[in-house]
């Protein structure tokens, strides 16, 4: 009871014991005047108990609207969440996940060779070099997976839609194991996002010795500053055939400790391929750094083979703005009664990153750089100039192929996050080549080339 009503009622009281006590001595007038004081009283007392009532009942409506806006909060809570991480991620919070994913990559190349070559894929060209559709999520208990498609197809006029990722992944602690379809575990740049190359095109050996995605099972261990990777391979989705009893080995190896601001990658990597068929050959060739070509000026004649052996070496450096790397891979071919030729490739990379910020490196791979200030925020967005020396060599063991030398440089723009823009310019000196340019097997090649990329 509060503190007016308990005083009212004392106050009630006591009236009510002095008008029992001398009501013999108060007059008729006396007497009806305190009977109207505690008429008056009693009337107060009554309507503090109401409004004590009221205030009762107002507290107890306030404590059943907060619980079941507690509970009603915690249901919520149960339900799905969603965050925008390019695209929307629903996730439960109890470890189920989706979120869609893709890019798109738009090409316009020029490719310039002596007057003396006539081909149709010379001059220029364009093409969706990639239109990627797909998702990824996680599954409670340490599972996750990806699945996703090309819609642009092979490029050079193919519109095949193919498979690039599609796995499903169990990771518990430093080890994880992984099978479907991924990339073999090869090259420092070739286990990058094409999101992030510096150039259109990674380095002419990746293509040339015939990196790509393979159905397999493979195993991760990184701990520290050690990433290990190995697996079995058969061969890529769109190329697996009932008569295909061919299979790969493929590791790899890196050590990459961080050393204050900056980070240190050295690596290995190894690859065996059996042919499993003494009728198969192999063919090692590459574009002039243009997908949308199809003139290939280096490129070895088919050449009878068992077996392929590959080893690789990389490194690179990174410390804020700038970052170095190299590679060097060499690809043995393996021929029933002859001998083994080698063939060999590598580059050497320089790039610095403009307007603050810098690549960033994970697992074992370089990424992208981001804007500090992209133009949504009124600044500049993120510029990467990159200068690049690349060498691939096809001349071994009595095998001509060609020998091309590429001088080139590049020029990257992000003017918000997930937008790219790509511009470089490559000078090939080729010599030993497939092509002729009369009678003439060494002379130069220039190409350049423009990107605009979306990915979510």
């Amino acid at each position: 009871m509060s503190r007016s009503i308990r005083n009212s009622a004392i106050l009630l009281a006591g009236w009510a014991s002095v008008a029992t006590g001398h009501a013999q001595a108060l007059s008729a007038e006396e007497a009806a005047a305190l009977r109207s004081q505690i008429e008056a009283l009693r009337t107060q007392v009554q309507a503090l108990e109401a409004r004590l009532d009221r205030a009762e009942t107002n507290t107890a409506t306030a404590a059943a609207t907060a619980q079941q806006a507690s509970e009603l909060a915690a249901k919520k809570s149960e339900g799905p969440k969603i965050a925008f991480k390019g695209a929307p991620e629903i996730s439960d919070g109890k470890g189920w996940s989706f979120k869609h994913r893709g890019r798109f990559q738009l090409d316009v190349n020029s490719v310039s060779a002596p007057d003396a070559i006539s081909r149709p894929g010379l001059g220029f060209s364009n093409e969706i070099r990639r239109a990627y559709l797909g998702f990824q999520g996680t599954i409670p208990g340490g599972f996750s997976y990806m699945t996703e498609i090309n819609v642009a197809g092979g490029g050079s006029g193919a519109s095949k839609v193919n498979f690039t990722d599609i796995y499903l992944t169990y990771k518990k602690g430093a080890w994880s194991v992984t099978a479907g379809q991924i990339k073999t575990f090869a090259s420092l740049e070739e286990q990058g996002s094409d999101l992030n190359t510096s150039f259109l095109e990674r380095t002419a050996f990746t293509s040339a010795f015939g990196f790509e995605r393979r159905v397999g099972l493979s195993f991760g261990y990184e701990q520290g500053s050690i990433l290990v990777n190995g697996g079995v391979f058969t061969n890529n989705l769109d190329e697996l055939k009932p008569s295909d009893n061919s299979y790969s080995l493929d590791g790899r190896i890196v050590w990459m400790p961080k050393m204050g601001n900056t980070q240190l990658h050295l690596g290995a990597s190894g690859h065996y391929h059996d042919l499993n068929d003494s009728a198969s050959t192999v063919t090692y060739s590459t574009r002039p750094y243009a997908h949308a070509t199809d003139v290939k000026f280096v490129s070895t004649p088919s050449i009878g083979a068992v077996s392929e052996t590959g080893y690789g070496v990389e490194a690179a450096l990174l410390r804020g703005p700038f970052h170095v790397a190299a590679e060097g891979f060499w690809q043995k071919v393996g021929r029933p009664g002859l001998s083994d030729p080698t063939f060999f490739g590598g580059y050497g990379e320089i790039g610095y990153v403009l307007f603050g910020g810098g690549r960033s490196y994970k697992s074992g791979t370089m990424g992208s750089f981001k804007p500090v200030k992209g133009i949504d925020q009124g600044g500049p967005g993120a510029m990467e100039v990159n200068l690049r020396y690349d060498f691939l060599d096809l001349n071994d063991g009595g095998i001509t192929g060609g020998k091309q030398k590429a001088y080139g440089v590049a020029l990257a723009w992000i003017p918000v996050e997930h937008v790219k823009f790509l511009a470089n310019y490559i000078h090939l000196d080729m010599s030993d080549a497939a092509i002729l340019a009369g009678t003439d097997a060494s002379y130069g090649v220039d190409t350049f080339g423009v990107r605009a990329q979306l990915d979510f």
